[in-house]
């Protein structure tokens, strides 16, 4: 079926009632293979040599297990299943090859069991040919021997075979158990190649309903994290919702869920849940990752410092990925010297913990020490990872170090031998297009070997907003119509540019597209944690917390700020309206009225954190330096770029963001 010859290349001789397999010997170079007896029964001697075999291979010495092995005309099953699983746990193909062939010598290979067995040693050792080859010479397949092969090429990320092989399966009247259901959601999310990966997930959801599996826990969390690498949370919600019975990792899969899916209040919120409904589902380190994830999504410093105690509680501040999530917890909560603290007394660390450090520092936009932190990773014989360019590609970048970024991004492939990807390059771009230098951006988008993808040109779409570079603008936003036309924020971005340069027939063309393809602005919203709650805050919502107190406040906060010198920069607005008007819209950004909560609900002189989704508007900035001088208040507020420090009316970004 597969085009594939036969791995062993065994020719077969017949003597009376002896049968002599004969290998190639240009294929293997192993001990001769003796003459076998059909009729031989099983004798003392041979029973003490099984026995000797197992508990060589159970010893580790699989070679001199080999050697009794030669000697045994008749090993039993039970022997070929440690002899198997010694060949895979020592790593070793050509021994395994060799069991293989003995193993058809003795007439074992129409054991289904023993296939399966052969076909999981052969996917462990790489040879997934081989594993197949098995599969096709099995005559008998039970649903073990289907499973083994499903999985086999499920671990290699073989989406459509796999998935060939299912539909193959239900064809010959096999029945999926829990384990095949298992393999083949896991083959429609980790596959590059399956066709509608999704749509045939939904299928299998279906199927699992109709026979019956939705009361096993393992099938449906199986389905529940395949919903949740697509981004489908409503589908990943309504399964965990219908599970009957729930175990820690089905909560942990589904508050994953929330978390890599920007929702990380819904994370938080299940995580409380968990831990007041499920006394049987204990949190575990997993489970802690995404909850810590989650609160540095919101910047709930207070909220992560009573995570980190449950975390010292529990005992699994050894572990090593809870450390890495807590020093970046710290970190994006604009705790760095706790995340640098907790780095410092770390007895193992790994890359993971250095650019977390990195990154840290990087967003604070404290470029150059982020810079001495990658030389020290480095001359203490870490490896950087593509991972570690990112991060300080990206702390050069907020930090305008752009002859250190380049330097840095030569030696990705002098140095280290990494090949950039297109996140690196979209790095770049931004390093040089934020420092104004949009015409050695665009020359690296030009010199690109292949096309480039959307961060590349969402990259210097953002510079030219900043910049008010219309020319590159309509370049960048033409390639990102056609690879990402369903990104509203492409269309808001160009939209600002036209906005800023006065041109606003072109503004509302831009407009027009938007609403023609039936997108919508992503709304403006800024989280912040008071009293170890956190509040959202949407622009121009009239739901808001103390929504007429807070705009009382501002109002008022605005007319003594410009008794001070503020002039409202109302060039954000994308309207053609009058300044009245325009200053109503900057007054009600989620930011303001989330600064304006803090002031009126915290202590004085209690810093204010504040995390918004998009990024940080002229007007808002300006504002909270006027409010961190004029209340004397320090306030620290991260963007989608980065962090900003404000305090005694000024910006720790110094304007450069």
């Amino acid at each position: 079926m597969w085009g594939l010859q036969s791995p062993y290349n065994i020719r077969q001789v017949h003597f009376g009632n002896h049968l002599y397999y004969s290998p190639s010997r240009h294929c293997y170079s192993s001990p001769p293979v003796c003459f076998i007896s059909l009729s031989t029964k099983t004798t003392e001697s041979s029973k003490n040599n099984n026995q000797l075999i197992q508990s060589l291979c159970k010893q580790g010495s699989l070679k001199q297990a080999l050697q009794v092995l030669l000697k045994e005309p008749n090993p039993s099953q039970q022997t070929y299943e440690v002899l198997i699983y010694s060949c895979a746990h020592k790593n070793s193909l050509s021994d395994g090859l060799y069991v293989h062939r003995h193993l058809i010598d003795s007439g074992f290979d129409q054991d289904p069991f023993l296939a399966t067995k052969l076909i999981n040693m052969y996917a462990e050792l790489g040879s997934i040919d081989h594993a197949r080859w098995v599969f096709d010479k099995t005559r008998e397949r039970t649903i073990y021997v289907w499973n083994a092969l499903i999985h086999a090429l499920a671990m290699v990320g073989h989406g459509e075979e796999v998935l060939h092989w299912y539909s193959q399966m239900n064809w010959s009247g096999i029945s999926s158990d829990r384990y095949t259901y298992t393999y083949v959601l896991k083959a429609c999310v980790n596959s590059e190649s399956a066709i509608f990966p999704l749509q045939k997930g939904k299928e299998i959801h279906a199927q699992i309903l109709r026979h019956g599996h939705e009361a096993r826990v393992h099938v449906m969390t199986t389905l529940l994290d395949m919903y949740a690498r697509f981004g489908c949370v409503s589908n990943a919600s309504s399964v965990f919702d219908a599970m009957p019975v729930k175990n820690s990792v089905s909560w942990s899969a589904m508050i994953a869920c929330y978390a890599k899916n920007d929702m990380p209040m819904k994370a938080l919120e299940l995580f409380q849940q968990m831990i007041r409904e499920e006394h049987d589902s204990v949190p575990n380190s997993v489970t802690m990752v995404s909850v810590l994830q989650s609160c540095a999504a919101l910047a709930a410093l207070e909220l992560g410092k009573l995570i980190h105690g449950y975390i010292l509680r529990r005992g699994l501040d050894s572990i090593l990925p809870v450390l890495n999530a807590l020093i970046t917890m710290y970190g994006r909560c604009g705790k760095l010297e706790l995340g640098q603290h907790l780095f410092d007394q770390m007895r193992k660390r790994d890359v993971v913990s250095w650019n977390s450090l990195i990154s840290n520092y990087g967003m604070h936009g404290f470029g150059r020490r982020a810079i001495r932190i990658f030389e020290k990773m480095t001359n203490q014989g870490i490896s950087p990872s593509p991972i570690s360019f990112i991060s300080i590609l990206g702390a050069c970048s907020h930090a305008s170090l752009v002859e250190e970024g380049k330097i840095l991004f030569e030696s990705m492939v002098s140095k280290y031998g990494i090949h950039p990807s297109m996140e690196h390059y979209a790095c770049m771009v931004d390093l040089l297009g934020r420092a104004n230098r949009l015409d050695e951006a665009i020359r690296i988008i030009e010199d690109l070997r292949i096309e480039p993808g959307p961060k590349v040109w969402g990259s210097l779409l953002g510079s030219c907003r900043i910049h008010c570079n219309v020319k590159y603008a309509e370049r960048a936003s033409k390639a990102l119509f056609e690879l990402e036309p369903w990104n509203a924020g492409n269309y808001v971005l160009l939209a600002d540019i036209y906005a800023e340069a006065k041109m606003w027939t072109e503004v509302k063309r831009v407009k027009k597209l938007l609403e023609a393809r039936g997108l919508q602005k992503i709304p403006g919203c800024s989280w912040i944690e008071v009293k170890r709650t956190i509040y959202s805050f949407v622009s121009l919502d009239g739901s808001n917390p103390q929504n007429e107190q807070l705009h009382a406040f501002l109002q008022k906060l605005s007319k003594e700020m410009k008794e001070q010198g503020y002039v409202p920069q109302t060039k954000v607005v994308l309207y053609d309206l009058d300044e009245e008007e325009k200053e109503k819209i900057i007054l009600g950004h989620s930011e303001k009225l989330a600064v304006a909560f803090g002031l009126i609900n915290t202590a004085k002189g209690e810093t204010i954190r504040i995390t918004k989704n998009l990024r940080l508007c002229e007007d808002c900035h300006s504002v909270t330096k006027f409010v961190s001088k004029f209340a004397n208040r320090e306030i620290l507020v991260r963007d989608v770029n980065r962090f900003h420090h404000f305090k005694d009316g000024v910006c720790s970004c110094g304007d450069y963001w």
